[in-house]
């Protein structure tokens, strides 16, 4: 069970980074991101944490507390490996969407911004830091535009 649901956590995932790098963004494929996908990834996420939490059998027998041991305890399962994973591709997902409609917003080209979206993809946190040095300077001189308006 918890092989069959990591593998469609990742299917959700890797459909939804395919329409947000390739495909137009038209609001129909924003939609299916962030609902179809980045929701799915949530609400999985949401169900699995109530289960835990409720004491359903084989998702984190070892998690009894948030220290680490006790996240050891969750990551030693299958269930607490589903959790976490599931955790991750959803926010990672979400950053990713974000970094594209901010880009867009920016006027960044989508080859631009292909690179982000990947790393963001490959190691999540380090395409987000990158793109906020990167926006940073065309966010600023946004701002100074506005201002002298």
């Amino acid at each position: 069970m918890w092989a069959a649901l990591f593998s469609l956590t990742n299917l959700v995932a890797v459909a939804g980074w395919i329409v947000l790098v390739a495909l137009p963004r038209a609001p129909l494929a924003r939609s299916f991101v962030m609902y179809g996908c980045v929701g799915l990834l949530c609400l999985t996420y949401a169900v699995l944490m109530a289960l835990m939490i409720a004491g359903a059998a084989g998702i984190a027998q070892g998690m009894d507390s948030y220290t680490i041991a006790g996240i050891r305890g969750l990551f030693s399962t299958d269930g607490g490996i589903v959790i976490g994973w599931t955790h991750y591709l959803a926010f990672d997902l979400f950053t990713g969407l974000w970094i594209a409609s901010d880009a867009d917003n920016k006027g960044y080209s989508r080859l631009g911004q292909t690179p982000f979206l990947l790393v963001t993809f490959l190691v999540g946190p380090v395409g987000l830091v990158a793109w906020l040095l990167v926006r940073e300077r065309r966010a600023r001189a946004a701002a100074r535009d506005a201002g002298s308006r």
